[in-house]
């Protein structure tokens, strides 16, 4: 059994893990914070190219660009599929990587020839360790996603959609839904449906008046690539919000449990501290009865003593 002093240095090991798991919640959550704030100020810029390039298509139905599902040709098999994997840089994290990973694996099992395009250090290792090839030139961190990170990914992955080297690009992140955690999803991001930017609106001028300038093919081959990064910029600071939820929720959960290991801790140092007062107790109090009993013995011996002749003179 242990005892207090091995006991007074477990409770201190958890006391000094506590605080490690209590810091990094609480810098998980500036980071998230701040993140999202980032993600606010772009968010409407973003979304009014989306509406510009409904705005195109709207006046100009029968447009046809490279980016967008051809009708003669869609459903057609593809020959070559790409995933954009995101990923963290670490652990800790809960289930968060895990289920990218395996979302990943199962489009792949599905589709063999898929060119993994993996942001992230722990989907790189992971890879890595399984032998799975994957593409080791495109090396992009999963820490502080920024504008420019997107725009460069998504440069890198507009080659080998232009180059014809892919037929499609697919994307698989974490969306962010607050304290809860994170639903893995699989995106299409190449070629865009057209029905997501079928949206006319009021405030859109007649056909007959529209004009684009120098042509409605060079306004959209400007457009879509600046779609598509803020598009990647979403997915790349939903899934760090993500992960950082996800770190939240985990250092929260061993927060707990320290607090938890902490009290049995207590409990046992105070059963074990108990006891030896107990028995130092009755070693006290069998010391002082053997003392009296002795006190008494020698008592008797000198009560029992023969008198001497000079007390009967």
């Amino acid at each position: 059994m242990a005892g207090t002093s091995e006991i007074k240095e477990r409770m201190e090991g958890v006391r000094e893990t506590k605080k490690i798991t209590d810091a990094m919640y609480m810098i998980s959550s500036a980071k998230m914070r701040r993140a999202l704030q980032e993600l606010e100020k772009t968010t409407p810029y973003f979304h009014t190219l989306g509406e510009k390039i409904g705005e195109v298509f709207y006046h100009l139905p029968s447009l046809k660009n490279r980016y967008f599902h051809v009708e003669a040709s869609y459903g057609a098999a593809h020959k070559t599929h790409g995933v954009l994997l995101i990923t963290a840089d670490k652990g800790l994290a809960g289930a968060y990587n895990q289920e990218a990973v395996q979302l990943c694996m199962k489009y792949r099992k599905k589709h063999p020839q898929t060119k993994i395009f993996i942001v992230g250090e722990y989907g790189r290792q992971y890879f890595l360790n399984k032998n799975i090839p994957f593409e080791e030139k495109f090396y992009y961190m999963g820490v502080h996603p920024q504008l420019s990170h997107a725009r460069e990914i998504c440069a890198d992955l507009l080659s080998y959609y232009d180059e014809e080297l892919l037929d499609d690009i697919n994307i698989i992140y974490t969306d962010y839904i607050g304290t809860k955690p994170g639903e893995c999803k699989l995106v299409k991001l190449l070629p865009l449906e057209l029905t997501k930017f079928h949206s006319p609106s009021p405030l859109f001028s007649p056909p007959d008046l529209k004009e684009f300038i120098p042509n409605p093919t060079e306004v959209l081959e400007g457009i879509i690539p600046s779609y598509l990064t803020g598009f990647i910029y979403g997915c790349l600071v939903e899934s760090f919000c993500s992960e950082q939820q996800a770190r939240m929720n985990a250092m929260k959960n061993a927060g707990e449990n320290a607090e938890e290991m902490l009290d049995q801790l207590k409990l046992q140092y105070n059963k074990i501290r108990q006891s030896s007062i107990t028995n130092e107790m009755i070693e006290i109090t069998a010391g002082v009865r053997a003392l009296k009993r002795r006190r008494k013995q020698n008592a008797g011996e000198n009560n029992e003593r023969p008198k001497s002749e000079d007390q009967y003179r």
